[in-house]
C-alpha cells in the first residue's frame, strides 16, 4: 500500500512559491494603503480650505487653527500626518494648509501636501 501525503520536497516547493507571492504582494499592498491615506488627507485639506473661505466671508480673516474651522482630522489620519494651518492677516489675508507625513507614511511618493488660499496645490503631481 502506498503512503498518502506530501513529501518534504513538495512542501518546500509550495512554501517557496507562497514566499515569492508574498514578497511581490506585500509591497504593492502597503503602497496602496499609503495612497489611500494620501487621498484621505487631500480630502480633509480640501474641505478645510473650503471652510477657510467661509470663515473669511464671516470674519474678514482666515482661521489660524483647525479648531477655529471646526475641522477635525479623522483619527486614522492623525497617526499618518501632521496637519498645520498658517494664516496671515495681510493685506491681503492668506492661508496655507500643510500635511506632513509621519511614520511609515513618509515612504509615500508625496510626503508633504500643501494647499493655499488661491487653490494652489503642491506638489501638483500628487493632487
Amino acid at each position: 500500500m502506498r503512503n498518502h501525503g506530501f513529501s518534504l520536497i513538495e512542501l518546500m516547493i509550495a512554501t517557496a512559491i507562497v514566499a515569492i507571492l508574498a514578497a511581490i504582494a506585500l509591497p504593492a499592498y502597503t503602497s496602496q494603503l499609503r495612497k489611500s491615506s494620501r487621498a484621505g488627507a487631500q480630502s480633509f485639506m480640501t474641505t478645510a480650505a473650503g471652510n477657510q473661505q467661509q470663515y473669511l466671508l464671516n470674519r474678514r480673516a482666515y482661521a489660524s487653527s483647525f479648531a477655529a474651522l471646526r475641522a477635525t482630522a479623522p483619527a486614522d489620519l492623525t497617526s499618518k500626518y501632521v496637519f498645520i494651518v498658517a494664516a496671515t492677516d495681510g493685506p491681503p489675508p492668506t492661508f496655507t494648509l500643510t500635511a506632513t507625513a509621519i511614520g511609515d507614511q513618509t515612504n509615500d511618493a508625496c510626503p508633504a501636501l500643501v494647499i493655499d488660499n488661491a487653490g494652489n496645490k503642491t506638489p501638483s503631481a500628487c493632487w
